[in-house]
């Protein structure tokens, strides 16, 4: 009855018991990107395949100012996207650990305040001791359930608070009950990683920094949508100018 509250949606239909003991994982797998670079994922898989494959590709760009022909083209290559996923994963017997200084703040009320003014709240009442706390040493708020996670720099804060359940805060000019929780953190025995090619992505380098974001993008697309250039319908396209850097953030394909 401690644990935070989460609605959840169970699927499908558990037929043997030695189902009840897998663990199903969705990877979300963040890749880098370099400056001069974009991704570029086509409908169809062949058609990536077939970008890679040649390799080197000229693409014509849209600069009406300059007069040499040569001047508006530029070569990028084409590189095939490796990830590294999940093939095995043994979790083995979980040991849960309940830490002795941290907390899990939940049932937040939501509020059309910023995510660091709502921390910075949250830090504030529970830095009081007069409120049962002490001085917080990181707060982190955590994107999947809403929740926020403290932890005080000493030991023994926690637990009284965990007692308590709840506790009434004032955040703006409304008072709030939210509940506290305890922190619980368990292991894995061992995850194996396999290489993987992106089917439907491939990596674009060398791209000069001569055009706009927008006019690259367009250029690109354009170039690379063409039958004739080897390409086909693009999915989605993504480019990171010379002098930065990017994260592309892949899932699951379920298409």
């Amino acid at each position: 009855s401690a644990l935070p509250e989460k609605k959840m949606i169970f699927k499908g239909l558990t037929v043997n018991k030695e189902d009840m003991n897998k663990l199903m994982l969705t990877p979300q797998i963040h890749y880098p990107l370099p400056g001069g670079s974009a991704l570029i994922t086509f409908d169809e898989a062949k058609v990536a395949q077939r970008i890679i494959g040649m390799r080197e590709h000229t693409v014509e760009l849209s600069c009406g100012q300059l007069e040499e022909l040569d001047q508006c083209r530029m070569r990028v290559q084409a590189v095939p996207v490796e990830i590294l996923l999940p093939s095995a994963l043994e979790v083995g017997p979980i040991r849960l650990t309940r830490s002795s200084r941290s907390i899990l703040v939940s049932d937040l009320p939501s509020l059309s305040i910023p995510k660091e003014s709502l921390l910075d709240k949250v830090e504030l009442f529970f830095s009081k001791t007069t409120n049962g706390g002490s001085e917080v040493e990181s707060r982190q708020f955590l994107e999947d359930s809403g929740h926020i996670l403290l932890t005080f720099t000493k030991d023994g804060v926690a637990e009284p608070l965990i007692e308590r359940g709840h506790v009434q805060m004032s955040i703006g000019k409304g008072k709030y009950k939210v509940k506290i929780s305890p922190c619980l953190s368990g292991g894995i025995a061992d995850l194996q990683l396999q290489p993987s090619r992106c089917p439907r992505t491939v990596l674009l380098l060398g791209i000069p920094d001569v055009l706009s974001d927008e006019s690259m993008r367009d250029a690109l697309e354009i170039h690379f949508q063409k039958d004739s250039r080897g390409g086909g319908e693009v999915d989605e396209l993504a480019y990171v100018p010379a002098g930065r850097t990017g994260v592309a953030v892949f899932v699951e394909d379920t298409g």
